[in-house]
C-alpha cells in the first residue's frame, strides 16, 4: 500500500500541467518568396536559355535577318515550360514521399507548407502560360503543326514524374532531357523562325541536349541512396555511382566533341572551348566529392556551362 501511495505522489509531481491531448502542435512554417523562388529551381533554367541561342544561331544560318520577336517567344515558351516541369516534380515527388529521402533544398510540397493542390496548380499555370506563348508563335507563322509539338511537349513533362508510371521513376529521364530539352528545343527555335532545320540546329541541339543530361546526372548522382530508399529507379541508381561519374564524363566530352566538329566549318566555334572553364571544376566535384550536397554546385556550374555553349556556338553561327 505505501508503495502504491507513493507511486501515485510521484505520478502527481511528474504529470504535466495541462491536458496533453490539447497542447499545441508543431507549427509549420508558411513558405516564403524564397521558398518558391527555390522550387522554380533556377540553377536549372540555364537549360532553356542554351537550346535558344542555338537555335536563333542555326536560323541565322539560313537567314541572316534577325528574328528577336520569334526568338523572345521561344525563349518564353523553353523558359515556361522549365518552370513548369520544376513544380511539376515538386508536386508528383512530394505526393509519392520521394522528397522525404532528397538531401538538396526543401521543396513546397514535401515541406508541407504548401498544399500541394496550390502546388499542382502553379505548376498547371506555367504549363498554360508556355502554351499560349506556343499559340502566338503558332499563330504568327501559320506553323500550325507546330501546336501537336507543343502539345506532346507539355505531355512529356507531366508524365516525367507525374502519372501512375512515370517514367522518370524508370531510367528513361535522361531520354526525355535530351530529346525535348535538346533536340526538339533548338530545333523548334530554328524553325519557327526560318521554317528550316539545317545541320546546324541537329548538331547543336545535340550539344545542348547532352549537357542538360550531364545536369540531370549530376542531380541524380547526389539522390542514388535516397532515390533508391524511396523506390525510384532512376538511370543512376541503376548503374550506380561509377557508371554515373563515367556517364556524366561522356555526355561532357561528347558536347566539346560536337564543338570541335562544328569548328572545322565555324572557326570561330573553337571559342566554345572556353565554356571548359566550367565543365572542367564540374567533372572535378563529380569525380571527387565526399558529400552529396557539393554535387548541386556540379548541378549549377554545369547548368552555367551550358548556357556559355550556347552563346558561344550562336556567335560562332552569326559570326
Amino acid at each position: 500500500m505505501a508503495s502504491s501511495s507513493r507511486t501515485k505522489q510521484t505520478r502527481r509531481r511528474t504529470a504535466p500541467r495541462g491536458n496533453p491531448a490539447k497542447a499545441p502542435a508543431r507549427s509549420i512554417p508558411k513558405p516564403t518568396l524564397g521558398d518558391w523562388i527555390g522550387a522554380a529551381r533556377l540553377r536549372t533554367l540555364p537549360l532553356a536559355v542554351t537550346p535558344v541561342l542555338i537555335g536563333t544561331g542555326a536560323a541565322h544560318v539560313i537567314d541572316i535577318r534577325f528574328h528577336w520577336a520569334l526568338a523572345l517567344g521561344c525563349l518564353a515558351v523553353a523558359v515556361l515550360l522549365q518552370i513548369g516541369v520544376n513544380f511539376s516534380n515538386d508536386y508528383s515527388d512530394g505526393v509519392r514521399g520521394t522528397d522525404d529521402y532528397r538531401v538538396g533544398p526543401t521543396r513546397l510540397t514535401a515541406s508541407r507548407r504548401v498544399k500541394p493542390r496550390t502546388v499542382l496548380v502553379v505548376a498547371l499555370t506555367f504549363f498554360a502560360l508556355s502554351g499560349l506563348a506556343g499559340l502566338a508563335l503558332v499563330i504568327r507563322t501559320q506553323q500550325w503543326w507546330m501546336l501537336a509539338v507543343g502539345a506532346v511537349c507539355i505531355v512529356a513533362a507531366w508524365f516525367y514524374t507525374g502519372g501512375k508510371r512515370p517514367y522518370g521513376y524508370n531510367a528513361l529521364g535522361e531520354v526525355f532531357v535530351f530529346v525535348f530539352f535538346g533536340l526538339v528545343a533548338t530545333l523548334g527555335t530554328t524553325w519557327i523562325q526560318v521554317q528550316a532545320a539545317p545541320q546546324e540546329a541537329w548538331l547543336g541541339g545535340a550539344g545542348a541536349g547532352l549537357l542538360a543530361v550531364a545536369v540531370l546526372l549530376a542531380n541524380n548522382l547526389r539522390d542514388i541512396e535516397q532515390d533508391r530508399a524511396a523506390g525510384k529507379k532512376t538511370l543512376s541508381v541503376l548503374i550506380g555511382k561509377r557508371g554515373t561519374q563515367i556517364l556524366f564524363t561522356i555526355c561532357i566530352v561528347l558536347a566539346f566533341g560536337i564543338a570541335a566538329l562544328i569548328a572545322v566549318f565555324y572557326v570561330i566555334a573553337w571559342l566554345v572551348m572556353m565554356a571548359l572553364l566550367g565543365a572542367i571544376p564540374a567533372l572535378l566535384i563529380v569525380w571527387m566529392y565526399r558529400e552529396p550536397r557539393e554535387l548541386v554546385t556540379a548541378l549549377s556550374v554545369t547548368s552555367l556551362t551550358s548556357v556559355a555553349y550556347g552563346a558561344l556556338l550562336m556567335w560562332a553561327f552569326i559570326g
